[in-house]
């Protein structure tokens, strides 16, 4: 039986919009925001220049009919769209790689605050820079856990019939897989391994669930996922702190070395 309270899950999102404005958290999540604007906005402008001249190109092998040749801007409403996919799907995996070293320090802030002790961050650019080999193989662990499913997943779905429950399993996949990305960084910090992490949010399946649903669904909008990742985090960091928190009996025995 699913343990756990979808609904209760659900707020730790809203929660995390809150915390995001913070004073003591607030440069934590405009830095690596910043950092991820600029690379994908450099990203964008140079596939915009590299499809503009595909576009050229394609028209010039086309006969020079006035009605074809005013079809450029059809091709510039489809590469529009695979830029909104792009936003959707790859900033958030991008992001995530890019400022895990952030997202970590930032749950520990997070974790400070909700709990009442004091937010100092005199040493923090020497905790993050120690932090990046550690943070970046936590990622790739959730990459590598990831990859499998989602190609079974893939698979499934290409079978006809099947496809139509596939679906369903992708859309919660996907929610499982938010949660685990962003609760992760708080049980990194307590030095609970990943595969102590998918066990103990197996024992509150639900409440997982039901975070990891709107953060899905928030990441598919474009502008607003340029804010969910930070605000994931630390709606995450209010989830373990009140779900698997280090007063958790089975937290305390799951930490590594």
């Amino acid at each position: 039986m699913l343990k756990g309270n979808f609904f209760r899950g659900l707020g730790y999102l809203g929660e995390g919009f809150r915390l995001i404005r913070q004073p003591g958290l607030r440069l934590f999540v405009v830095i690596p925001l910043v950092i991820n604007i600029l690379l994908f906005g450099l990203l964008f402008y140079f596939l915009a220049e590299l499809f503009a001249g595909m576009i050229a190109a394609a028209m010039g092998w086309l006969p020079e009919w006035a009605w074809l040749q005013s079809l450029d801007w059809l091709f510039w409403i489809l590469y529009g769209a695979v830029i909104l996919l792009m936003l959707a799907y790859g900033f958030v995996i991008v992001a995530n790689l890019i400022g895990s070293p952030f997202y970590g320090y930032l749950a520990e802030l997070t974790e400070k605050h909700l709990t009442g002790q004091e937010v100092n961050t005199d040493d923090s650019w020497s905790l993050i820079i120690r932090d990046i080999p550690r943070a970046l193989w936590r990622e790739v662990q959730k990459i590598i856990y990831y990859l499998p499913r989602a190609i079974g997943l893939f698979i499934l779905g290409i079978i006809p019939v099947v496809n139509l429950v596939a679906a369903v399993l992708w859309f919660v996949f996907n929610c499982w897989m938010m949660a685990l990305q962003y609760v992760d960084y708080p049980a990194d910090n307590h030095r609970v391994s990943f595969p102590a992490l998918r066990r103990l949010l197996g024992d509150t399946r639900l409440s997982a669930l039901g975070f990891g649903l709107p953060v899905a669904l928030a990441a598919m909008v474009p502008v607003l996922n340029l804010v969910v990742v930070p605000a994931a985090v630390c709606g995450a960091t209010a989830y373990w702190v009140r779900e698997n928190g280090p007063s958790n009996k089975d937290v305390q025995t799951a930490k590594v070395s």
